[in-house]
């Protein structure tokens, strides 16, 4: 009888690449994972490991064993999915992964929600960057994650997770405070015009390396400058107090002022670019009850504060 958990890890090395890796996600010591994939080599009588260089990689016989252990994997979850269904009640443990704005904005009303319908319900929230956050999902660190992705890239699509959009919110130049300024229906040109205009400002973007961070710049690139980027913050509400003082301009999403008026003025981007927000979980958890109920709870804080 081969050991479940001995499978996991052998997955998870199969999706991460190094032992240490496999450690820091199942919170393991590295000699731990390294003594639990050699006693499932024994457990299976070959070699699942070899090394190459510094580092190891699986044999052909570890390859099959992952395909047959992911499949194992989801047959387990399948059935703890059964069993929540006959359940009358919503219960269990959601473990979400959530970048910052919709942390700050669509968690608070959503979780006042599930605490009144499911009561026996338990949410635990984990903030991170969406490629981290949609790698756990898959490895079973988390449950659901509420991603982003911006115009025009792509998020790598993953096979064993589904994807749902929850809204789409748009992405305005933020200038120096003084009270939003958005036109209605800005012409492109008087958008093309309004970027422009601050190319020679400080910015303030998010880290290099970000999503968010090189659609920025291309967008500036595109428009026939590159940003003078003075400060490098992952927090939005640095960006916006930054901006109100007058020490920068930059990119706001609408998700950010979650629903109250903005405190920077605003200015239509060309082209009125929308930021796509969704949720993904594992396809053979999707239905249960439990996952399905955050999400009906996400979607209506969002159709409150993005009712476009």
């Amino acid at each position: 009888m081969l050991d479940v958990h001995r499978l996991r890890m052998l997955v998870e090395f199969s999706r991460r690449g190094t032992l240490s890796a496999v450690a820091d996600a199942l919170s393991y010591s590295k000699a731990s994972v390294s003594q639990q994939l050699a006693a499932l080599e024994r457990d299976v009588g070959v070699p699942l490991l070899r090394r190459v260089g510094r580092g190891v990689q699986l044999t052909p016989q570890g390859d099959v064993l992952v395909a047959e252990a992911i499949g194992i994997l989801d047959q387990l979850e399948h059935a703890q999915v059964a069993v929540a269904e006959s359940l009358a009640e919503v219960t269990g443990t959601v473990r979400i992964a959530v970048f910052q704005t919709a942390a700050h904005a669509l968690l608070p009303p959503a979780l006042l929600a599930l605490q009144a319908q499911h009561p026996s319900l338990r949410v635990d929230v984990t903030e991170c960057d969406p490629e981290t956050g949609l790698v756990g999902v898959a490895g079973r660190d988390f449950d659901l994650m509420l991603a982003e992705q911006y115009p025009g890239r792509t998020r790598p699509i993953v096979a064993e997770l589904d994807r749902v959009v929850l809204a789409h919110d748009t992405i305005a130049l933020a200038g120096r405070a003084g009270g939003a300024d958005t036109a209605s229906e800005p012409s492109g040109a008087d958008a093309a015009a309004s970027l422009w205009a601050m190319r020679d400002d400080p910015w303030v973007l998010e880290p290099a390396g970000t999503a968010s961070r090189a659609w920025a710049e291309q967008l500036c690139r595109t428009a026939g400058f590159e940003p003078d980027v003075h400060f490098e913050v992952a927090d939005l509400t640095t960006h916006i107090r930054l901006i109100r003082a007058g020490l920068a301009v930059g990119l706001l999403p609408e998700l950010v002022w979650a629903g109250d008026a903005p405190t920077v003025a605003l200015s239509a981007l060309p082209g009125s670019p929308r930021r796509e927000i969704f949720s993904s979980a594992r396809r053979v958890s999707a239905d249960a009850p439990s996952i399905r109920a955050v999400r009906r709870a996400l979607a209506d804080a969002a159709s409150v504060i993005l009712p476009g």
